[in-house]
């Protein structure tokens, strides 16, 4: 049984901004995680929408193992991911239902890394480090609150 943890919950209102650590955030349908720069559609790429925007994860086991291969330490809240998750295989998620606490999301694909990260942090060898490790993008299919040590599951 595929079961983990959240570790860590990460928005910002600002394309670009610093994302801050909350300890629960309101996940909503169509619109994302209420005070996310997604949630208003001012996200970097918001000006190609789409539900995949509305969440995306990334797991402690990805980002030490980016830090092993490239030499890079980036925080959680640095990965641009709004959740961090513990003892998940993310890339198993993809095109399934799974559950945080209680809502229900669909992962829809990966995340792969992109220009625009490496840019913001100033390390171009990011992005290979990140190729199948920078997590995933999921759309919200039920609305709820999301919290920190909620249990992640298969729908």
């Amino acid at each position: 049984m595929l079961e983990g943890t959240l570790t860590g919950i990460y928005i910002t209102p600002h394309s670009g901004a610093p994302l801050v650590d909350v300890s629960e955030v309101l996940a909503v349908p169509g619109l994302g995680l209420e005070g996310d720069r997604y949630y208003y559609e001012r996200g970097s790429f918001s000006r190609w929408p789409g539900p995949h925007r509305a969440v995306s994860l990334i797991a402690e086991e990805d980002l030490a193992l980016i830090r092993e291969l490239s030499g890079i330490s980036m925080a959680p809240q640095e990965s641009r991911r709004n959740l961090l998750t513990r003892g998940v295989p993310l890339r198993e998620l993809v095109k399934k239902e799974f559950v945080i606490g209680s809502v229900t999301l669909r992962g829809e694909r990966l995340c792969q890394p992109c220009k625009y990260l490496a840019r913001l942090l100033n390390e171009p060898e990011l992005i290979p480090a990140m190729v199948n490790r920078g997590g995933i993008r999921a759309r919200i299919l039920t609305e709820g609150t999301i919290a920190k040590t909620d249990t992640i599951r298969l729908a």
